[in-house]
């Protein structure tokens, strides 16, 4: 039974309960009905498309007091508002990506990095109070949508070989106009590439293929030179996708061997500073661009991966197309003794802005990731205070803030990490919920009251170090159990959405 058109539904269940007289038959039962609701909240797909130089006309902000991302001042007419957003909608998903777990900025970033379309899950913001109350497994509304999961599309890029050439083709698919299924050369390029037999055609080169002409998608082939740079996703999903009136983006896709990619880097200062230039200049294509030069032998720089020429994209996970060269200098100044950067070579950029894509969607983030786990552990001390297991983790703030909470029981000063923030500082820092901390910026904090704590974190700076110990260990140590709560103050973040 549907209630409230699209807000809620309900399940009724009847039972019959019947006394039988077998003199009487069944003519006059004794009749008990018994109604059981079963509430389930209903999510809602958003589309969003905009032309070049259009905004989405939306914010998206974290409240306090309010759970998830909130949707805010949609306009009135405007592309959010044709798409179907609501003010107070909760953000569920984005291009087929759950989010709502994941910090306010880089679920701003991924939006922004959507380009002109963009595919959005959002749930009615009373719905979705109600199912926090309840605690609703929230990643599970998106199945309400579809009964199996869907397989996201892939992104390849072919470059011909001598003798058998790309090795694929297309073939139009009967009745059905701009749809092509792949057709493979067997040992050929696109094969060994990863394409697989059957696959359907989605974009090529930057171009969605669904308004194409067989015709014109073959002209499109002769002009693609050495290479071509094509999405793909088997027919089984494609269904799945069309059922659901998704689009099928490039944003949503996983990469197979690209060329190139972006790079992220973590410095640290050294003596003489991180040992590299920043320069504005002018490139070959005409754009003038952040250029990181001089890249010191031995540097900090140099150890991070960076190589002379590169592109400067990010710092500390904000863009710096719209910063002017001061402005960078300062967000770099501001990080201490340790800056997190993107970076890209001049020839991967001119890849990526031929196929009207951002770099920043496939970026290589393992070097980072690695050099992380070692300076943690180079950093980690043995002993310290006399307890085995401790472990000293450095923690650089980002647009989003330091990336984790803390909080403290009622009755001890023993404070601890309550909640780490999804891909944010503390939890690459290697910090965990559950962990005792030990000290702050070398203070020893053991005994001393939560707001004095946090006044010490605030105090920091912008990269701070925490000695934590894990629970368990902490509890061995002073053979005593400590359970955790959390901390529900959150500050109100907003992201005006390009």
């Amino acid at each position: 039974k549907e209630l409230n058109r699209n807000k809620t539904f309900c399940i009724i269940l009847r039972y019959l309960k019947f006394t039988f007289d077998p003199k009487e038959g069944i003519d006059n039962p004794a009749m008990v009905i018994t109604d059981y609701s079963v509430w389930i909240p209903r999510p809602r797909m958003c589309v969003l498309k905009r032309e070049e130089g259009e905004t989405y006309d939306f914010n998206l902000r974290v409240e306090r007091n309010r759970h998830g991302h909130v949707i805010r001042n949609v306009v009135l007419g405007g592309i959010a508002a044709r798409g179907g957003l609501r003010d107070g909608d909760r953000l569920l998903e984005v291009n087929n990506c759950y989010v709502d777990d994941v910090p306010h900025a880089e679920v701003a970033r991924k939006i922004k990095l959507s380009g002109q379309q963009l595919c959005m899950l959002v749930l009615d913001g009373e719905e979705y109070e109600q199912a926090v109350t309840r605690g609703q497994d929230l990643r599970l509304l998106s199945r309400i949508l579809d009964e199996e999961p869907c397989k996201p599309p892939r992104l390849y890029h072919i470059t011909k070989e001598p003798g058998s050439g790309l090795g694929i083709s297309f073939t139009a698919l009967e009745g059905e106009k701009g749809h092509f299924s792949v057709n493979l050369v067997k040992g050929g390029a696109a094969e060994k590439a990863g394409i697989r037999k059957g696959d359907h055609l989605v974009w090529m080169n930057g171009v969605m293929v669904s308004h194409l002409t067989h015709s014109a998608l073959s002209r499109m082939m002769n002009k693609c030179g050495n290479s071509i740079t094509i999405l793909v996703i088997d027919s089984e999903s494609e269904k799945i996708y069309m059922q659901r009136k998704m689009p099928i983006l490039p944003a949503m896709a996983v990469p197979n061997k690209l060329p190139f990619s972006a790079k992220k880097l973590r410095l640290i200062s050294g003596p003489e500073g991180y040992g590299f230039l920043l320069r504005l200049e002018k490139t070959s294509s005409g754009n003038t661009y952040h250029v990181l030069r001089e890249v010191d032998s031995g540097s900090p720089a140099e150890r991070a991966g960076m190589q002379d020429g590169e592109i400067l994209l990010e710092v500390n996970g904000e863009s710096v197309d719209s910063l002017r060269h001061d402005e960078i200098v300062e967000r770099v100044r501001l990080s201490g003794k340790q800056v997190f950067i993107t970076t890209i070579s001049q020839s991967g950029l001119g890849f990526y802005n031929q196929l009207g894509l951002s770099p920043l969607l496939f970026c290589d983030g393992e070097t980072a990731e690695k050099k992380m786990e070692e300076m943690n552990v180079e950093l980690s001390p043995k002993g310290n205070n006399g307890l085995s297991g401790s472990r000293l983790c450095t923690v650089e703030k980002d647009p989003l803030g330091f990336g984790f909470r803390l909080d403290s029981l009622p009755q001890r000063h023993e404070t601890f990490i309550s909640e780490v923030g999804s891909g944010g500082s503390g939890q690459r820092a290697g910090l965990a919920v559950g962990d005792v901390v030990l000290e702050v910026n070398g203070k020893n904090v053991e005994e001393k009251y939560l707001a004095d704590v946090i006044t010490l974190v605030k105090n920091g700076g912008s990269c701070i170090s925490l000695l934590v110990m894990d629970q368990t260990s902490y509890d061995k140590q002073k053979e005593e159990e400590r359970p955790a709560s959390n901390l529900t103050d959150s500050e109100v973040r907003e992201s005006q959405i390009q």
